[in-house]
This record gives structure tokens, C-alpha cells and sequence, in this order.
């Protein structure tokens, strides 16, 4: 038996605060070996971070750890600090959450790495910057020697978390704790960096503690598994196990809950409603919809100032009792779109037509008249909700600018009678914000926007942030709520997996860009654009055996620069015109079954429609 590079007993944490004694971990044991991923997994407030802040020795200062961590045979509990200065960064490494808080935003990325290898290594000057240059391109990040002389909020969130795993890897580890390390990262991205993590455990022997709700990445990179709740755990187990044999009542839902792209309709969960028929008339149909910012490129006051196209001609038809799904990585317009069609940006070209009448040159007068069949539920609640408002004054403040003719008890009520719709419990109308839990204040974003009965929702990025079990209830909840009132819905999200599930159609972009459009089924079935068959090979899929015998689909390098022209031709590169700023062909979506079509790319040889367009041009 391989002797565990960390091995916890009887580890307990509680917390003072001013409410009282908080028991965050309550009797924990478990052992990591060295080569081996273990993965610890729960809801939030499950006690899975303190855990692996307690081995670095990095809880709060109100907070009390009782038990043992051994690390390496050091005992981590009531270490010297200088005990723990050589360890961590050295031997045992964390990749924090959200790498924008974990770095520092005054300091160079070369700066942040080259300290680390002059504190443990001893190593400086071109040693150091050679050193920190391998391990970004190691990360995949391109340009890197260029990037060490950036700042973080210069790079992408994919490109932060990338250097995180760069940091905590210079030094070669022993151990690595992962707390979240994916969770606000695109599908290609995690991919990009569940396989880095994968190659270092294999190639290094280190040891990897990966901390997660997400069950696909636990299903993909784990040899074995403990499970959490309330601090304490519930199971143990090895992956397979878990997977294919949870005991425990918990285990078994958090599996249930997880979204499964090859299983959109699973058994206890609401049905999709039938998609509308194509002689239904659409609610909104938007025509080569473009928008396009302004950005300084030179710097100084006299630099040049290029178009950042964030849309580029999308069209798409939208019909009442349809949810139109809108996919794609950071950066491609999915956002944008949505704020366009809601005239919240203003579009650069194109036209939005809501109900047959175009609203793109409406003025704000009349755009505040339609507000109340239009609205939008945002990714962040709490950022969302106002803190001094009450959740009833939240919910109400809709029915107070759009329905004036009603008095305070009529909006009262008809906010109680609401509130049971959207699953919360009309006594919590009196609570604030802060004292609600994520999915509760999800569920209030929610009720705020159907409590006008709104004909358009768009719901952007509304569930990501959330537990696998509260994503599970809101997008049952959505789609309850659309079979119930018949709303059209716009569903913008970077997980395939969900989409599926609550959408009738699916549109993917790229830079600005339509690649694919099609039914739900053809798309995960049938996709026949490159991008499209990379975000679907990129999404984790809870089935341990699934994932060790599927073959990814691959995208070499990162995502290139909006600025630059050229990129939106990536699948089409043999009709670039090799410079940045020059006016490019722009590939026509082909329609090759009905209602499926597809952006013209390079590798669409073995496709019979594209070929007879080919024959027929020809």
C-alpha cells in the first residue's frame, strides 16, 4: 500500500460568529496517495473548501481546526508559520476559485511567478522568466512570454485560471488542491485544464485533492470520491462505485441532478412542451442584428480606434411557447444579443421585430411601454436585487411602474399568491437578499420578471452560479412556468448540458457569428460544424466509463482576438485574406436538413447538402 501524501483525521472546524458556534467540518478522515485524483464533492456549505483551506493552513482567524493533517509525515494542525511557508507554493499548491481575486491585481503575471520560484527555488533573472515562460505555454496560453508582462484583468477568465494552474504547478508539487478550479471557465477551457491536471498527476505522480459540485468533472478525473454534506461525510468510495452503485440517499441525488447532454428527458423531471408549429407566428424575429463598440487599440491620445464587432449579423425567428438556447464561449455575443434584442444596447445594423413591429429605432417612451412583456433574468441575483428592498418590494416593484392602477394590498397579494409558483414560501416576503440562500434568490430574480406574465424571457446565464440540485429546480421551474403561461424564452448558457434540457432549438456563436442552428436532438445528434462538435466533445457527462472511452474533439490554440478580422474565419481559413484590419469573406449558413443550418467551414467535405450547393454554384 502506496503510504498518502496527506492524510486527514478527525478534522474539525467551527467557526465564531456573532449568531453563535458554526460547525463547518465535523469529523472528516480521508487519505490522498500520491499519482492519485481524489475528488471531494457537495453543495455549498458542505465544509469541502475549509477542508482543503485547513491543510494549507489559510482558515480565518476566527475559525478553530481540531484533529490531525499530516502532510508528507509534517503535521499541518498548529504548524509554525515558517513550517508553513516552506511548504506551501513548494510542495503542496492550491488553484483558488476565481483567480481574479487569488491574484494580484497591482503586479505583473510575470512578477506573481517569479516571486514564487525566488522564494522556493532560489531562482531569478532569465532562469526564472524561462521557467515561468515554459509553464504558461504548458497551460496552453498563447503569446506567452508576452503575457508576463501583462496584468491579470488584461486576460480572459480562462486565461487567469490558466495561470493559476501555472503558479501552483512552478514548483513542482507534491500535492495540488483544486477548489473549484472550472467553475467559471467555458466547456473548452475546462477541458483544456481538466486534461493539464490529468497530465501532471499522471507524468509528476502528484497527488490531486479536486474540490467539486460538478459531477461530469468528478466522473472524468477522479480514482476516487468523498462525499459531503452539513460538514460531514456521507460517502466514500471509488469512482465507479459512486457512480454506479451510491448508497447513500444524498449521492443518489446529487447524480439525479446533474444535467446529462445525452439524456435531455430523464425520468421525474418535467417535459419539455411540444415545439411550436412553423405556421405559428414568431414573436421575434431579429435580421442580421450587428452591434459593434468602438475600442482604443493604440493607446494615448492618438490611438487608432478599431470596431469591436460583439454581433455580426445574427438572424433567428423565436415563437411563442419556444425556448431558443444560445451557446457559445465568453466572448462570442451571447450576452450582447440578448441586451440587443431587448433594446437595452443599442443595435449598430439589422432589425428586431417584437409581436411584427420593429422596436429597433423605438423610442424610450415606448420601449417603456412594452417593458412588462419583456424581460430578462440575470446570471447574478444578489447583484441584481436591491439589498435595502425586501424580497416582496423586489417582486412588487414591476407591478408598481407597469400596473399603477393597483394598491399597495393588491400588490401584496398578488406577490403571496405568486411566490408558491416560483417554489418559495410566501412567510419569506419580509426577508432581505442577504438572507436568503443562492437558488432562493434565483427564484425571487424569477418571480420578479413572470410576475407581469411577460410573452419574452431571456434568461442569461441564470443558472451557472448555482448547486447542481438548485440548477435542477429553476430549470424545472422554467419550464413549468412556460407551459404554464406559453412565454417565449431565450436561454443563453456555455453548458451544453442544460441547454438541452430546456431548449427547443439551439444556436451557437462564434466571434459575433451563427455557426450552427438546429432542433435540440440534431444538434447533439447530427452537428455538423467543427466549433459546434467541440463544445459538445468538451462537456463532461457523469459516467466514469463514458468518459475514459470517448474520443474529444480538439481545437488547437486559444480563442483569437475580436479585434482581428481574421478570426471569425478560423473553420474557413482558405479564403483569409492574411491581414488584420482587411474587409473578410463572410460564410453563409447553409441549410443542409430543414431547419438545420450550418456556417460554411473548411472541413465540410463529407456534407452532401454543402457538396450539391458546391456542384450547383459551380
Amino acid at each position: 500500500m502506496t503510504q498518502p501524501i496527506l492524510s486527514v483525521r478527525d478534522l474539525k472546524i467551527d467557526f465564531d460568529t456573532p449568531d453563535g458556534t458554526v460547525h463547518a467540518v465535523k469529523g472528516t478522515t480521508f487519505d490522498v496517495a500520491p499519482g492519485e485524483c481524489l475528488g471531494i464533492v457537495g453543495e455549498s456549505g458542505s465544509g469541502k473548501s475549509q477542508s482543503a483551506l485547513a491543510a494549507m493552513g489559510l482558515i480565518a482567524d476566527n475559525g478553530t481546526v481540531t484533529g490531525s493533517i499530516r502532510f508528507n509525515g509534517t503535521e499541518m494542525v498548529g504548524a509554525k508559520a515558517s513550517t508553513l511557508r516552506k511548504i506551501r507554493g513548494a510542495e503542496m499548491s492550491m488553484i483558488f476559485q476565481d483567480p481574479l481575486t487569488s491574484l494580484t491585481p497591482h503586479l505583473t503575471v510575470g512578477a506573481q511567478m517569479r516571486e514564487v520560484l525566488a522564494l522556493h527555488k532560489d531562482m531569478k533573472g532569465e532562469e526564472a522568466t524561462k521557467r515561468c515562460v515554459d509553464w504558461l505555454e504548458q497551460v496552453r496560453i498563447p503569446e506567452a512570454r508576452r503575457r508576463l508582462d501583462q496584468f491579470p484583468h488584461e486576460l480572459s477568465g480562462g486565461m487567469r485560471q490558466r495561470v493559476m494552474v501555472a503558479i501552483a504547478m512552478l514548483c513542482g508539487p507534491k500535492l495540488l488542491l483544486a477548489d473549484e478550479p472550472t467553475t467559471a471557465l467555458d466547456v473548452t477551457v475546462q477541458a483544456q485544464v481538466l486534461d493539464l491536471m490529468d497530465d501532471l498527476k499522471r507524468d509528476t505522480g502528484t497527488g490531486i485533492v479536486l474540490i467539486t459540485h460538478d459531477m461530469g468533472v468528478v466522473a472524468r478525473m477522479c480514482d476516487r470520491v468523498v462525499v459531503m454534506k452539513h460538514g460531514e461525510i456521507v460517502e466514500t468510495g471509488t469512482n465507479d462505485e459512486i457512480f454506479y452503485n451510491p448508497q447513500h440517499e444524498y449521492t443518489k441525488m446529487l447524480l439525479n441532478a446533474v444535467p446529462r447532454i445525452d439524456q435531455p428527458n430523464r425520468e421525474g423531471r418535467p417535459k419539455l412542451g411540444p415545439e411550436p408549429a412553423a405556421s405559428v407566428e414568431p414573436l421575434v424575429e431579429a435580421r442580421d442584428v450587428k452591434v459593434q463598440f468602438p475600442i482604443n487599440v493604440g493607446g494615448g491620445l492618438f490611438g487608432k480606434t478599431k470596431m469591436l464587432k460583439a454581433v455580426d449579423g445574427v438572424s433567428f425567428d423565436l415563437r411563442p411557447g419556444e425556448t431558443l438556447g444560445v451557446v457559445g464561449e465568453s466572448g462570442c455575443g451571447k450576452s450582447t444579443l440578448a441586451r440587443a434584442v431587448l433594446k437595452l444596447v443599442p443595435s449598430t445594423a439589422g432589425t428586431v421585430a417584437f409581436m411584427g413591429r420593429d422596436i429597433t429605432q423605438a423610442d424610450r417612451k415606448t420601449m417603456n411601454g412594452m417593458r412588462d412583456d419583456l424581460q430578462i433574468v440575470f446570471q447574478d441575483p444578489l447583484a441584481s436585487l436591491d439589498p435595502r428592498m425586501t424580497i416582496g418590494q423586489s417582486i412588487a416593484e414591476p407591478l408598481t411602474v407597469h400596473k399603477p392602477e393597483l394598491d399597495k394590498a393588491a400588490r401584496e397579494k398578488m406577490v403571496r399568491d405568486f411566490l408558491p409558483r416560483v417554489g418559495l414560501d410566501p412567510a419569506l416576503i419580509n426577508r432581505y437578499p442577504h438572507e436568503l440562500s443562492g437558488g432562493q434568490n434565483q427564484r425571487v430574480g424569477i418571480a420578479r420578471a413572470m410576475i407581469l406574465r411577460p410573452k419574452l424571457l431571456i434568461c442569461d446565464e441564470a443558472v451557472s452560479a448555482l448547486d447542481v440540485s438548485v440548477q435542477a429546480q429553476v430549470v424545472d421551474l422554467l419550464i413549468d412556468l412556460q407551459k404554464e403561461f406559453g412565454l417565449a424564452m431565450i436561454f443563453i448558457s456555455h453548458d451544453l448540458s442544460v441547454v438541452r434540457e430546456v431548449s427547443h432549438r439551439v444556436m451557437v456563436l462564434y466571434l459575433g457569428k451563427v455557426v450552427e442552428i438546429a432542433d435540440r436532438t440534431a444538434i447533439y445528434e447530427d452537428a455538423r460544424h467543427p466549433y459546434t462538435k467541440a463544445l459538445i466533445s468538451a462537456v463532461p457527462t457523469p459516467d466514469p466509463r463514458l468518459e475514459r472511452e470517448r474520443e474529444r474533439v480538439k481545437l488547437k490554440g486559444d480563442l483569437p482576438s475580436p479585434l482581428d478580422s481574421r478570426a471569425p474565419l478560423r473553420f474557413m481559413k482558405s479564403v483569409i485574406v492574411d491581414d488584420p484590419d482587411a474587409e473578410q469573406y463572410n460564410p453563409k449558413l447553409i441549410e443542409v436538413a430543414p431547419g438545420h443550418l450550418v456556417a460554411e467551414h473548411d472541413a465540410y467535405a463529407d456534407v452532401p447538402a454543402l457538396k450539391a450547393k458546391e456542384a450547383v454554384d459551380a
